[in-house]
């Protein structure tokens, strides 16, 4: 069978190596393993004419024998041509702009082929380039609204694992930067000069990272040499985005791995210098064991088809930075423990706002469960009953768990107490609350004196 046109077009001078075509004999997807919808959405484009392909990650899984969690589409289309063809079609995006349609509760992504920035035949259409893209002057990519061939389109993926297209004009996939090998090797790997390609976009530094993790690869070492150097661009990446890198990073079972890595890389310094800090003073003290504790939950959370949420894993990794803040407030301005604590929370989360734009309903329920760490040590009275009226006790009384782990101590009994407490019926509960001294505190045993009986004196 003949290749697609737009593969055929693509043939002639290139900076990738000759396009590999593999046979529906010679690799082992199938349309069963595809979505319906972007079955659908292939099909439809084909029979209005135009070029479309499944590509990317898909691909590379189904390679792998995973099933993607999404089917993304590259077309010849243009979003407004894709949205004439798709009645439940909505555009979105400004930096790229991109067609999502819409079944319900699945998405298909579809995306034109990008095309190069430069390099144009005559000035109207260099010109005719420049009005929808644009770069800044350190080289990142901040509009990119350029159309090309698919062999353009390979040029600009990311990684040689993402530059995988599948046909259902022919059932064959195209491998257009030796993707295939390095699925073999286990490698992940930049297409082009690393140093350029991590400028245009610096996320390519956290996906990088969280495909090695996520596919057990390693991160090839032309690859990796650049990014402890170039990882301070990732400031220049606005914050909501690099929000929702972490959260991928943090929320797809590979959270500990993600973060030893990040570490290894000099990336963690960039994104939670505060936290960095606090490691290097202590490499393995209580700021590392209670932040990969809380990754490794996290993990055996989602392992487990458990529920998790962002504001916890943050709260970990950002608790001993608002204990430190506190501590010197205190020293230093004379606050009470509560103003103290309530004063240094305010100010990190301004600071790390300032480069990961962590959401309000996420940055409220963190502080929920910093000042819990400080009410759960008031249990006198009815206090210990109210506070487990609390909605964040749980998470609370969670964390204070992860801490006692990490620091051990008084922490340990603390959150024994805690912890049968709320299973305790109520006359228990009594007897618990009345173990304790007047501050709230765990009735230290008294040592008893054993006295001696004076004989009685002969007279």
């Amino acid at each position: 069978m003949a290749q697609p046109a737009a593969v055929r077009k693509a043939a002639g001078a290139s900076a990738l190596p000759d396009v590999k075509r593999l046979t529906r004999d010679q690799h082992s997807i199938s349309r069963k393993q595809i979505s319906p919808n972007a079955l659908k959405v292939l099909y439809r484009l084909k029979d209005a004419g135009y070029d479309a392909y499944l590509v990317g990650g898909c691909i590379r899984d189904l390679l792998l024998g995973q099933q993607p969690k999404d089917f993304d589409v590259v077309t010849s289309a243009h979003p407004e041509q894709v949205k004439q063809v798709f009645r439940n079609c909505r555009l979105i995006g400004r930096r790229f702009r991109l067609a999502h349609i819409m079944f319900g509760r699945e998405i298909i992504e579809v995306a034109t082929f990008r095309g190069h920035h430069s390099g144009a035949d005559d000035e109207e259409e260099i010109a005719a380039k420049n009005k929808t893209a644009s770069l800044s002057d350190k080289g990142q990519i901040l509009r990119d609204n350029v159309y090309g061939t698919i062999e353009e389109d390979a040029e600009r993926r990311d990684f040689t694992i993402n530059a995988l297209y599948y046909s259902v004009h022919d059932f064959a996939v195209y491998d257009f930067a030796n993707g295939l090998e390095a699925i073999n090797q286990r490698k992940i790997e930049l297409i082009g000069d690393p140093e350029t390609r991590f400028r245009e976009d610096p996320v390519r530094i956290l996906r990088a990272i969280r495909f090695a993790t996520k596919l057990n690869m390693q991160i090839a070492p032309a690859t990796a040499a650049p990014i402890p150097q170039l990882a301070v661009m990732l400031k220049e990446v606005p914050a909501p985005r690099l929000f929702d890198e972490l959260v991928k990073m943090f929320l797809a079972g590979k959270a500990f791995d993600n973060f030893m890595l990040m570490r290894e890389l000099r990336v963690l310094r960039q994104l939670l210098p505060l936290l960095d800090k606090a490691l290097n003073q202590e490499p393995e003290g209580k700021a590392f064991l209670l932040a990969t504790k809380a990754l490794q939950s996290t993990d055996a959370r989602i392992a487990a088809n458990k529920p998790v949420t962002p504001a916890f894993i943050f709260a970990a990794l950002l608790w001993y930075p608002v204990e430190i803040r506190s501590q010197t407030l205190m020293v230093d301005s004379g606050l009470n423990e509560l103003d103290a604590l309530n004063i240094a929370m305010t100010d990190i989360l301004a600071e790390v706002q300032r480069t990961i734009a962590i959401p309000k309903r996420f940055s409220l329920t963190m502080r929920d469960i910093w000042i819990l760490q400080h009410r759960l040590e008031k249990r006198g009275g009815r206090r210990a009953f109210k506070l487990l009226e609390q909605p964040k006790f749980r998470g609370g009384f969670d964390f204070l768990q992860l801490r006692a782990e990490a620091e051990a101590g008084d922490l340990t009994e603390l959150a024994l107490w805690w912890e049968r407490f709320q299973f305790a019926n109520d006359a228990d509960k009594l007897i618990l609350i009345q173990q304790l001294d007047k501050a709230g505190n765990d009735k230290k045993p008294t040592r008893r004196r054993n006295y001696k009986r004076k004989r009685p004196v002969d007279k």
